[in-house]
């Protein structure tokens, strides 16, 4: 585990104990807004992210912090994430269910440095349930080391997340998918999605819009614990990369299976 796995987990936790549960499922129309359309922020991701980063700011005073909220005002803060050190603040994840009053959604915080994710915390508020990456330090869910699967089905179950996709994008994915795959509904939150291909209840995943806070502890969490999350091309998952499109999967061979028979919708 990393060295601040405790203390960061201290914070989110009180976080949801004191913010995040008690606004769930008592939002008033008045503290929904949208940022774009379909995208929603509610009072409870503003006052969840301001006080998970002045909580993380007194742990590492020197480190940045990029949080999803702080990125709707000024897109620039993601060029903090180049050098030094960086805190990423997811501080409601799946903020649609949430604000319809429904699970899954989740608090995720990532450590970087110099554009790397070095640990995650992916938290469920409404079970407790706590899933952490160290880099080159292992998986963990609720304080056990924990690995995918060795063995899966003929057909893998295929969660695919298609609404930032074009129509053409999207058509061409499922027809492809299909032969091979059993596609199921995405539970939109990321951070119940990385920990369902680490527990081996999906199999594979396909992101398109891939912003850090979403992206970079779920990715560093598949990846340690045995699975493989990369971009289409194979190269490694990098925060301050803008580019779009994310393939995670329970097995590197799986892995390997779905860029060759889907990967050409994607890559230039």
């Amino acid at each position: 585990m990393h060295a601040l796995y405790q203390p960061v987990l201290d914070i989110i936790e009180k976080a949801s104990r004191d913010i995040v549960l008690p606004y769930y499922q008592n939002l008033q129309s008045h503290q929904i807004d949208e940022k774009t359309p379909g995208d929603l922020v509610t009072v409870a991701d503003k006052l969840s992210e301001e006080f998970i980063a002045g909580e993380l700011a007194k742990l590492l005073p020197d480190a940045k912090i990029v949080g999803e909220e702080a990125f709707a005002a000024d897109e620039t803060v993601l060029d903090q994430l180049v050098d030094g050190q960086v805190w990423i603040i997811d501080p409601i994840d799946g903020t649609g269910n949430y604000a319809s009053g429904n699970p899954p959604f989740g608090i995720m915080i990532a450590l970087a440095e110099k554009n790397e994710t070095v640990a995650g915390w992916l938290f469920d508020p409404l079970t407790g349930r706590i899933c952490h990456a160290a880099k080159n330090g292992g998986a963990w869910m609720n304080g056990q080391r924990i690995a995918v699967p060795e063995n899966f089905p003929e057909r893998p179950i295929a969660a695919l997340a298609t609404g930032f996709m074009t129509g053409k994008e999207r058509d061409a994915l499922i027809t492809a998918a299909s032969p091979h795959y059993e596609i199921v509904d995405i539970p939109r939150c990321a951070a119940e999605q990385y920990p369902r291909l680490v527990e081996g209840t999906n199999h594979l995943s396909i992101f398109h819009r891939t912003l850090p806070w979403d992206h970079a502890s779920g990715v560093l969490f598949l990846n340690e614990a045995g699975g493989k999350c990369a971009r289409w091309d194979g190269s490694h998952y990098r925060p301050a990369d803008r580019t779009k499109g994310l393939l995670g999967a329970s097995s590197p061979k799986l892995w390997d299976e779905a860029a060759e028979q889907l990967g050409k919708i994607f890559r230039p």
